[in-house]
């Protein structure tokens, strides 16, 4: 097979730098406190109701889709002939805006009370899965795609997973144009069950705090801002993983 050799400048090296820190995190082994927490939490979910459990795994679902499908309507074309840099520089500002969304919002429902702080979870919901639609498509990728919007689901598990699950996860999306090609056509045989019980349980702790009267406003500020900004942080090496993962093999500005 012919190799094709292409040149890529300081920019690039240095995101390529970041992706191999980020790839080597989600390979890494769950510490102690981490197993410790995710068997609490598994011991929690014992004592809630079978029905109750599938009763949450369909809310989450029908939220989750008419985001999908909502958000696929209201996204930019797929962003072409940009460098790296120009669209990164591009994410990071949608980024901080969707912070500061977030934070607001966070603020807002976290006054409120138990009521109020209800609302926070679906609302929330839909304002990451907007910021991934809008990543995708600045970094060129047509979200249209029912497989797109499988992969945006996948991001979804890396950012807000246990790291057990997360590493399973990773995995499956090494080589994402190979793995695919053997996706279901049926959005319905996602895996919603893991996705839906893995989310609670990374927010439970932090949530439950959103909803206590007086300190639930600045818990939702301070929560919301950096639950976006690790789904964007994410979000960005999970595409740079696709956009680096070629047969290509490249020479950097500096190599002899």
């Amino acid at each position: 097979m012919t190799k094709v050799y292409f040149m890529i400048n300081s920019y690039d090296m240095l995101a390529l730098q970041e992706l191999k820190v980020w790839q080597n995190k989600m390979l890494r082994k769950p510490s102690l406190l981490n197993n410790l927490s995710k068997k609490i939490q598994r011991k929690f979910n014992s004592w809630i109701p079978e029905k109750v459990h599938r009763a949450i795994t369909v809310t989450i679902k029908q939220i989750v889709r008419g985001v999908l499908f909502g958000a696929m309507h209201t996204t930019s074309h797929p962003l072409q002939n940009a460098s790296l840099q120009q669209r990164e520089e591009t994410i990071l500002k949608k980024i901080n805006t969707y912070r500061k969304t977030a934070a607001v919002e966070g603020g807002i429902t976290g006054a409120g009370g138990i009521l109020l702080g209800l609302a926070d979870f679906p609302i929330l919901l839909g304002i990451k899965i907007k910021l991934l639609f809008d990543i995708a498509a600045l970094y060129g990728f047509d979200v249209t795609d029912y497989k797109e919007r499988v992969y945006l689901l996948h991001i979804f598990e890396l950012a807000f997973s246990s790291s057990l699950y997360r590493k399973k996860v990773y995995l499956k999306i090494t080589n994402w144009e190979v793995q695919q090609q053997n996706l279901p056509e049926d959005i319905n045989l996602f895996d919603w069950r893991s996705f839906q019980q893995e989310y609670r349980d990374y927010l439970d702790i932090a949530k439950m705090l959103q909803l206590i009267p007086i300190v639930g406003a600045p818990v939702g500020v301070f929560v919301n801002n950096r639950l976006i900004k690790r789904l964007g942080y994410t979000a960005m090496n999970a595409y740079r993983m696709r956009l680096f993962n070629t047969e290509s093999t490249i020479y950097y500005d500096n190599m002899q």
